[in-house]
């Protein structure tokens, strides 16, 4: 058994990654790697605190883990997986070991994206706390009726290459709090922009008119994902973000309304997904009040140094 640690994807390499996420996502019916990984993944490039850990052996790809130790930052979270047909041999444990290696006496938050048992058995091997649950909430049926938006707040689409800047300082200003959403560079933002799935005609912009010109006050960014063998074309409420000062109200509202009347009526879809964090009360109870449930849970557990 090999575990190599590379900066630098060669089409190799990738060969092999893809081969181990493509067999997960096959035997577990849904990814291993979030869409933030997978975007990492499509270059192959070196980008600075990311290093990719490939496990193979003489029957091949046997396990893939991700792992994001940016410099002078003590956390780095780490995303794996291990091809199912080397799974319950130990090979689990092997890549976390050499995880542990590669994030240098940092604090590591590991990914258990829907939960999976084998990671509940990886964590209690380790002695790690479970420190996060992030929830996908699904609903089903027709559109909400609009809501009423703020006095002096309008709706607009957003508009790639005149935009960019505007969202991005709002998307920081919003989740100035939040674990990856609030840290998105204009990188982030141009890697989604020129996914297929983008439409900038499901990318809402409130925006406030003030003496100076307008000012984007919040946003609601939605998304559509192709039917799979496990689920029909699924709409989802990618992201909704507002200005602190406007919160409270009722824009969040609106924009949520205003997306997923867009989902239901403008693209057909009766099933609409989002992600919320569940300590995050608050958008939980809005999102309950729209009618979403809870359909599956992505669980983080810590490792702390010299565990």
């Amino acid at each position: 058994m090999a575990i190599h640690s590379i900066d630098a994807l060669t089409p190799d390499d990738l060969s092999v990654v893809q081969a181990v996420l493509s067999a997960a996502v096959t035997a577990d019916g849904r990814e291993a790697v979030s869409e933030a990984g997978r975007l990492r993944l499509r270059a192959g490039e070196a980008r600075p605190g990311l290093h990719h850990l490939l496990q193979t052996d003489h029957r091949g790809p046997a396990g893939y883990a991700q792992v994001e130790a940016p410099e002078g930052e003590a956390t780095a979270t780490v995303e794996l997986t291990v091809h199912p047909d080397q799974r319950r041999r130990g090979l689990g444990r092997e890549l976390v070991d050499a995880v542990l290696v590669a994030a240098s006496g940092r604090t590591v938050d590991f990914w258990a994206h829907g939960g999976h048992p084998g990671a509940a058995r990886l964590a209690e091997h380790y002695g790690a706390a479970l420190v996060r649950e992030l929830r996908q909430m699904r609903r089903t049926g027709p559109a909400p009726e609009p809501a009423p938006l703020p006095g002096g707040v309008t709706l607009r689409t957003f508009r790639p290459g005149q935009d960019d800047e505007a969202w991005l300082r709002l998307n920081a200003l919003a989740f100035a709090h939040h674990p990856e959403q609030g840290s998105w560079t204009g990188r982030d933002l141009a890697d989604r922009l020129a996914e297929p799935w983008f439409d900038p005609n499901g990318f809402f912009l409130a925006v406030r008119q003030e003496a100076a010109g307008e000012r984007v006050v919040g946003f609601h960014w939605t998304k559509v994902h192709p039917a799979t063998g496990t689920d029909p074309e699924l709409g989802e409420v990618y992201v909704v973000g507002v200005d602190p000062a406007e919160q409270g109200n009722g824009l969040g509202r609106a924009l949520t309304a205003a997306g997923l009347r867009h989902l239901a009526q403008d693209r057909g879809l009766g099933t609409v997904l989002l992600y919320v964090d569940a300590d995050n009360t608050a958008a939980v109870r809005v999102y309950e009040k729209a009618g979403f449930t809870v359909h599956e849970v992505d669980l983080m557990y810590q490792v702390k140094p010299g565990r």
